[in-house]
């Protein structure tokens, strides 16, 4: 059934797009297709890939982890989307960002700039949060939308320290039925089952089970915007719990909540942005044949999670895409042809 999606995958590792990946296909109540590809790293000796191996899920964090622990906030009242960063965020003072609210960070329409190297120069919460609030902003908010990790660290500080967020995500993820592994800090026992990432210059060696993203390994390896390891199983059964609460079934967050999230906003120029989510555009990773209703987002290691409601049905795409490097070998081109191929499939 899924012969073309599956060719495309073969023929992103053997144009070595990346060494592995495993991709998982379902409905809101079961799995349809979960197939793994390739090898952990290029290596002809090295262990393949399989449905178990789990991934660094770089910003695929901001959707599963980040997004619903903020949900779960507003409806208890601790959070407000209107709210102004400042009332959260002590450092958060002058007059060009006074109006900046949380709703504006979960849609990457602050101002703030994409990405800046913190980890060179600084490391812990504290400093991290002076420096972003100090951070000169790139453009009027919400005026244009440029997505920003920046934003997504202070939501992180927002939602506890970074040492309360693991046991936050654990019972967020035990209301979700989630029993994959799914979490920050992968333990020594998973070290197997890891894929290796990236040899990164910053640390001097290759990564396998510590967080690829230099701002978040200077944070502690636990953050906002990235840190989550899991594997497709994982990344699946949340996507399935997103698509059982739309279709009205209690879960860790109301069905209103949830579409509040997953609406894009109108009022920002040029965006696709939801709340945490990306939209459906026809640029999209998710390829052409998604509905207009879809939302996802992907990761900066090779991860994808999309979810289309009209249709019922999710795709989730994890890749170690930046081993041994972080250059781009054609990941967005692998992705659009893998989704077009799932939903042609499914037609």
């Amino acid at each position: 059934m899924f012969s073309a999606a599956r060719r495309a995958l073969e023929n992103g590792v053997a144009g070595r797009v990346f060494p592995a990946a495993v991709i998982e296909v379902g409905t809101p109540t079961q799995v349809l297709w979960s197939a793994a590809f390739g090898r952990l790293t290029f290596d002809e000796d090295a262990q393949p890939a399989g449905d178990d191996t789990i991934f660094d899920l770089a910003s695929l964090t901001k959707v599963l982890a980040t997004t619903p622990l903020v949900m779960q906030q507003v409806e208890h009242g601790v959070i407000g989307l209107d709210d102004l960063v400042a009332s959260h965020i002590g450092e958060w003072r002058s007059a060009d960002r006074a109006a900046v609210t949380v709703r504006d960070l979960l849609s990457h329409c602050s101002g703030l700039p994409a990405h800046r190297p913190y980890y060179e120069s600084i490391a812990g919460q504290a400093e991290f949060e002076r420096a972003i609030c100090a951070e000169a902003l790139e453009y009027p908010p919400r005026t244009a939308a440029i997505y920003s990790d920046l934003g997504f660290m202070l939501l992180g500080f927002m939602l506890a320290d970074g040492a309360d967020l693991p046991q936050r995500m654990a019972t967020l993820l035990s209301q979700m039925n989630v029993v994959d592994p799914l979490q920050y800090h992968p333990p020594p026992q998973w070290l197997p089952r890891l894929a290796p990432t990236t040899r990164d210059p910053w640390r001097g060696r290759l990564l396998i089970g510590e967080v690829e993203d230099q701002n978040a390994a200077a944070l502690g390896g636990c953050a906002g915007h990235a840190g989550l390891f899991g594997t497709a199983g994982a990344v699946g059964a949340c996507a399935r719990h997103v698509l059982q609460v739309l279709d009205g079934r209690t879960g860790a967050f109301t069905r209103d909540t949830l579409t509040t999230f997953i609406a894009r906003r109108a009022d920002i120029p040029g965006s696709s942005r939801a709340l945490g989510w990306d939209a459906m555009l026809p640029t999209s990773s998710c390829g052409t044949r998604m509905s207009p209703q879809a939302f996802g987002h992907t990761g900066f290691t090779g991860t994808s999670l999309w979810i289309d409601p009209e249709k019922g049905v999710y795709v989730v795409l994890l890749t170690n895409r930046v081993y041994p490097d972080r250059e781009d070998r054609g990941i967005q081109e692998v992705r659009r042809a893998v989704h077009d191929a799932v939903m042609r499939a499914l037609e």
